[in-house]
């Protein structure tokens, strides 16, 4: 999957019809905290709070041109990605059934909801409920929209591109793995401007499969994917994401949970921005790191502010959310 430069400026010529570009800033509190000169991509600033719309609204695009007797959609998701899709299918006159697992973010459910989804609760984590909303796609002649596709990561790209030509050039960007459309989004920006940044991949220690992946070689599977940061609570990677992070990634680091809380009180502390913790990882790696990139120029993807009020409470008062 490699794409060119008018490949994804053609892909941010249609994001931009649909939303403006987030911004990037440079933080001075963050930078005394890491010893680091610091900017965030905030895409928690864009019409869902989270970098998946942009990918919603390309995937969209490409399947009313493509398969334009579809009456609609059906995918899973943990929130990000379900509230991107039911915008942008909803906008475009199709159905959108959304699958979550049972126990999922209250508020992001409610969001689902609001942009038009028919929200549906099965299995107990993220992958039963891909499984499950895969299954049924055909039965109800819905196009099953899959966490990982090639004009998802198209979209997603736009991100990158607008951090890559607005901020001074960087030396490292953090960037959360889930199923991978963001990582494989910053990688596919970078090279396409042809550049030399470091792209660093971030998982939790209690879901660590991209990681485990990528030291194998091939998707290994979790048994579990325990983590306040549901946005990379995942099980079981993706085959055509690890080919791109694999070998685009300089390398994978992991977070802890702790870490994780830690930095969304600091993102908030510093910057007055709510993180939620897929968010907050990108930071919590700068902060585990922070001796190793003394000095340098990093980039923080703060991929999305979606946190359930109790969780970002119970960080904020000193704990560590649980899953």
């Amino acid at each position: 999957m490699q794409f060119t430069l008018a490949d994804l400026d053609a892909a941010a010529d249609l994001v931009h019809r649909h939303m403006a570009p987030t911004p990037q800033y440079a933080w001075p509190q963050l930078a005394a905290r890491t010893g680091a000169e610091v900017w965030v991509k905030h895409e928690n600033h864009g019409p869902i709070g989270a970098f998946k719309v942009r990918g919603a609204i390309t995937f969209i695009d490409w399947l009313r041109r493509t398969h334009p007797d579809c009456p609609g959609i059906i995918t899973a998701t943990r929130g990000n990605h379900g509230q991107a899709q039911a915008r942008a299918a909803t906008r475009a006159g199709l159905r959108a059934v959304v699958y979550a697992p049972h126990g999922n973010s209250v508020e992001k459910n409610t969001a689902m909801r609001a942009f038009g989804a028919d929200l549906r609760e099965f299995g107990a984590d993220f992958d039963a409920a891909k499984d499950e909303a895969m299954r049924v796609a055909t039965s109800e002649g819905l196009f099953p929209v899959p966490p990982f596709h090639r004009e998802l990561v198209r979209g997603v790209a736009t991100y990158g591109l607008e951090f890559f030509r607005a901020a001074p050039p960087l030396d490292v960007v953090y960037v959360p793995i889930g199923c991978g459309s963001g990582i494989c989004g910053v990688i596919a920006a970078r090279d396409a401007l042809g550049l030399a940044t470091e792209v660093i991949g971030v998982v939790a220690e209690t879901a660590p499969g991209a990681k485990l992946s990528v030291e194998a070689g091939r998707p290994v599977a979790t048994n579990s994917a325990a983590t306040f940061a549901d946005g990379m609570a995942v099980r079981v990677p993706v085959a055509e994401a690890l080919a791109i992070y694999g070998p685009g990634a300089a390398r994978i680091v992991t977070v802890s949970e702790d870490g994780i809380a830690e930095a969304v009180r600091s993102y908030f502390a510093d910057t007055h921005n709510v993180a939620e913790g897929a968010g907050a990882a990108g930071l919590a790696a700068l902060m585990s790191e922070r001796d190793r990139m003394a000095g340098k120029r990093v980039g923080l993807i703060l991929s999305g502010g979606n946190i359930d009020s109790a969780k970002f409470a119970s960080a904020l008062s000193g704990a560590t959310p649980s899953p």
